[in-house]
């Protein structure tokens, strides 16, 4: 069995984003990048599954400039098998990545694709479901737990109300959730080994992906500042600021 992991690279998620000045989105420049938290518990749960001897094979795919070789060799380090880089200096939205994915996933027939849920840069959560879509297989999303047999990944997954669990038919795509696992230390030891594993390098075009962007950003702001606290003296004061100034009651 192959396991399919997307992996992205993203600035990391101790750093304070700044925004541009022209607020045409967010400085980046000299800063620190890592993988998206939530593709790291992707791989961890592919990697995990190939030591319980279910998967095989696993495969990491990441799109975007040059520099997410870094992020696929953090992978490969961890466990992954081999690395895919669709290398692409554009602007790459939600719709593209699936396509991509999509073209990937023809290329590799893959039984079972993971995903990180969202990556922590946009927060769109809109790639997993997407390529569920264009695939035309089933998906679980937000999993908290995961288990494979006899064809099928039983999910266990967090929702509004609590936990659902379900059972979908393989070939599947499924996204990870904080809960799903704790990713492991990374060792020099595996650094080292992941610099020999096979790193193959493919472009939209060769692929024959049309990654034109469908939606254009306007102009990005940093949120306002929240106003400081104050203190009351008495429940009829919070009661009367609740109802003359927040007007929530």
């Amino acid at each position: 069995m192959k396991v399919l992991v997307a992996v992205k690279r993203v600035v990391d998620y101790n750093v304070k984003v700044r925004v541009k000045s022209d607020q045409t989105g967010v400085d980046i420049a000299n800063v620190k990048m890592s993988m998206n938290p939530f593709d790291e518990i992707a791989i961890e749960e592919a990697v995990r599954l190939k030591e319980a001897g279910i998967a095989t094979e696993v495969v990491v795919v990441s799109a975007g400039p040059a520099q997410c070789q870094e992020t696929l060799r953090t992978a490969l380090a961890i466990g992954a098998d081999r690395a895919i880089l669709i290398e692409s200096g554009a602007e790459l939205q939600p719709l593209a990545i699936a396509k991509l994915l999509q073209a990937v996933c023809a290329k590799e027939s893959p039984q079972i694709i993971i995903l990180g849920k969202q990556a922590i840069d946009d927060d769109s959560n809109q790639t997993g479901q997407m390529l569920a879509a264009l695939l035309d297989i089933p998906q679980a999303t937000f999993a908290s737990k995961l288990t494979v047999e006899n064809g099928k990944a039983v999910v266990k997954r967090e929702v509004d109300g609590g936990l659902e669990t379900i059972s979908v038919s393989l070939p599947a795509l499924i996204t990870s959730d904080l809960r799903l696992n704790e990713p492991r230390y990374v060792t020099l030891p595996n650094i080292m080994k992941a610099k020999k594993k096979p790193l193959e390098i493919f472009t939209p075009e060769g692929l024959g992906v049309d990654i034109a962007p469908r939606l254009t950003t306007l102009k990005v702001e940093d949120p306002p500042q929240r106003k400081a606290g104050v203190m009351v003296a008495d429940v009829a004061a919070l009661v009367d600021k609740l109802k003359n100034e927040a007007k929530v009651i």
